[in-house]
């Protein structure tokens, strides 16, 4: 049944129909303690998020993505490369941060100020769950807000400098504002979406995928749910505002604010290059790989359960709630990212975002149903020892799986992480340097992927890179892969090997000058 087809005057019970009824009874209810409560909510997820975000070491994509704001410190501007990395959205947020922590440089930047984005990115997506309380309802919103700010998954990734805890901010972003457009014809939600959509491209690639579950959920949407109602009450000003913001913000971020016009036609490669990394290109995964990720630990399997409660409380009956438009989108994304053989873990944050409202929808329906069959004073209690029980087991895994074991090869969203043996290369050179009166000493790095190491030698002035089989100058340290110091065995003769571990089963040579 949906809103449209009751008559003047005509009333229903409030769970008939639950996205709409119950939202704006929570909304009403709600209106003095939402923004407060949805600000210790982020307050508390940035408790979690700060400390020791420097104790762990950097991985590859964060070096990278490090070295891409060193280059715009130094003056050059942003150039888009589908190949090598993704959109500008990251390092735009990330330079204003670093500079106001006093880098000037890539030598002076550090995990901490480089995080602290991230840590930023995850912290509003937290308070969009305030705005998204007319949407979804507070209830939902409020323990799909808590669910992001302990869990172990976002709290993990919204300490990793890369491109996801934004990404996945402005995807909610875009479900909002779109939502709210579509509902009300506004101009201003409807900029307000094409600016989301515009930052999900300048973000990541993986926004083509995103816009593709979105668009075929609305259809699916309109067609199931509204019955293919009539769309003669869209208006063009909308439409065309968010057509036009969409186009005017991914021009200036694409153009690095008109400083690079090469990022725009970087553009028509995405596609191809999109097809052929879901092939993927060393980072395949079976089927069943997210969901593994998202039902380990103590409470992975009692989150999903209660989504997949919330789910099938939503999908057994037809109404215009936005849980039903949400159900649809989230289920399609997911099969998206299962059926694509290329698979990161931190991809699982994407699929979080609907998996934590309806969970949210699951509690308030099993709170209603407990303060309907029984009392309220029998309800409380039993709410309050599931939250309890609930917290312990995410208490647990929070604390294993971002405090202690960060880079443990048993902790799943460890992916490739950079070893902590790499931490003493470069003190071990600084010393040697200092012992042998080199103040600005050469090093030589010959590796076909030298990353993360242009991070942590980012304080030697003198630092030159070379692929395998390249003629290499004269240095006073050579760091080689393993493979390639047979080919430079005359030049470093006179050089002593030390090992360091880069990653589970990588390691690399450090190449110090033998004592005379």
């Amino acid at each position: 049944m949906t809103t449209s087809r009751l008559k003047s005057g005509a009333s229903l019970p409030e769970f008939a129909v639950p996205g709409i009824a119950l939202a704006k009874h929570a909304t009403s209810r709600s209106h003095w303690v939402r923004w407060p409560a949805f600000f210790v909510i982020a307050l508390l997820g940035l408790a979690l998020r700060l400390p020791q975000l420097d104790a762990r070491p950097m991985h590859t994509d964060e070096a990278v993505n490090a070295y891409i704001v060193g280059q715009l410190l130094a003056g050059v501007p942003f150039t888009y490369d589908p190949e090598d990395r993704h959109g500008p959205a990251l390092a735009a947020l990330a330079l204003p941060i670093v500079r106001m922590a006093g880098a000037k440089s890539f030598s002076e930047l550090t995990e901490r100020e480089l995080r602290l984005t991230s840590v930023v990115a995850g912290t509003i997506t937290i308070l969009l769950f305030g705005a998204a309380v007319e949407m979804f309802g507070f209830i939902p919103s409020l323990v799909a807000a808590l669910l992001f700010a302990v869990a172990p998954l976002p709290v993990y990734y919204d300490r990793y400098f890369i491109h996801e805890s934004l990404f996945s901010a402005a995807t909610f972003g875009l479900i909002l504002s779109g939502w709210r457009a579509f509902r009300t014809c506004s101009v201003g939600f409807a900029v307000l979406a094409g600016a989301s959509a515009a930052l999900m491209f300048a973000c990541k690639e993986t926004a083509i995928l995103h816009v593709f579950a979105l668009a075929v959920a609305a259809f699916v949407f309109w067609q199931w749910n509204l019955r293919g109602r009539s769309l003669t009450s869209l208006r063009m000003g909308p439409l065309l505002a968010s057509a036009g913001t969409f186009a005017a913000f991914l021009a200036i971020l694409f153009t690095w604010f008109g400083r690079n016009g090469k990022g725009l036609p970087a553009l028509l490669r995405v596609i191809p290059h999109v097809l052929a990394r879901a092939t993927g290109q060393g980072h395949e995964k079976p089927f069943w790989y997210y969901g593994r990720l998202l039902t380990g630990g103590w409470s992975g399997g009692l989150l999903v359960a209660l989504a997949c409660l919330g789910f099938f409380i939503m999908l057994r009956k037809r109404n215009d709630s936005p849980f039903q438009y949400l159900a649809y989108y989230g289920l399609l994304l997911t099969a998206i990212y299962s059926f694509i053989p290329y698979k990161t873990p931190w991809l699982t944050l994407n699929i979080w975002l609907p998996l934590t409202l309806f969970a949210g929808r699951t509690l308030e329906s099993l709170w209603r149903v407990g303060a309907t069959l029984s009392r309220l004073y029998a309800a409380i209690p039993a709410c309050c020892i599931l939250a309890m029980f609930a917290g312990v087991l995410i208490a647990h895994d929070t604390r294993q799986r971002v405090f202690l074991r960060p880079t443990d090869e048993s902790n799943p969203y460890a992916y490739a992480p950079t070893s902590a043996d790499i931490l003493g290369l470069p003190i071990e050179i600084a010393d040697m340097a200092r012992r042998n009166g080199m103040s600005a000493p050469r090093i030589a790095v010959i590796a076909s992927d030298p990353w993360p190491l242009p991070w942590y030698l980012r304080h030697f002035p003198e630092v030159g890179f070379w692929q395998p089989g390249q003629q290499v100058g004269e240095a006073d340290f050579y760091i080689t892969t393993t493979e390639a110091a047979n080919r430079y065995a005359d030049r470093l003769q006179n050089f002593r090997p030390d090992f360091f571990g880069v990653r589970s089963g990588v390691l690399i040579v450090l190449w110090l000058p033998a004592p005379k």
